[in-house]
């Protein structure tokens, strides 16, 4: 078994200029269900990401209530989590897990 240690977890709800107020829908209900720390709105895509997104950035303990709950209640969005282990790459990579359709990152940003 691995070594690896995770220390957290972002997931990334991305939306476009037509979904938004379903993505806002989707924010309020995970900010008032949850102790997460809500990332900015990005209205463009930045990072890796190919899309507008908002990140939500959970402790470990949190995974397996927030995890099926989104999976339940993204209102059709696509939501990229990942683990935080430090190593950039890998996490966005191997170590990702989509709800909804997979999309393609930037990975060349990470290296």
């Amino acid at each position: 078994m691995s070594e690896i240690e995770i220390t957290g977890y972002h997931a990334h709800v991305y939306y476009d200029a037509d979904s938004k107020e379903t993505a806002a829908r989707v924010r309020a209900a995970v900010e008032q269900s949850f102790d997460v720390r809500m990332g900015r709105w990005h209205d463009k895509p930045i990072g890796p990401h190919p899309c507008w997104s908002y990140q939500i950035a959970f402790e470990p303990a949190l995974f397996g209530e927030l995890v099926p709950w989104v999976a339940l209640n993204r209102e059709g969005l696509v939501v990229f989590i990942h683990p935080e282990t430090g190593d950039d790459l890998a996490d966005h990579d191997e170590r990702a897990i989509w709800l909804g359709a997979k999309l393609e990152l930037d990975l060349e940003k990470l290296k």
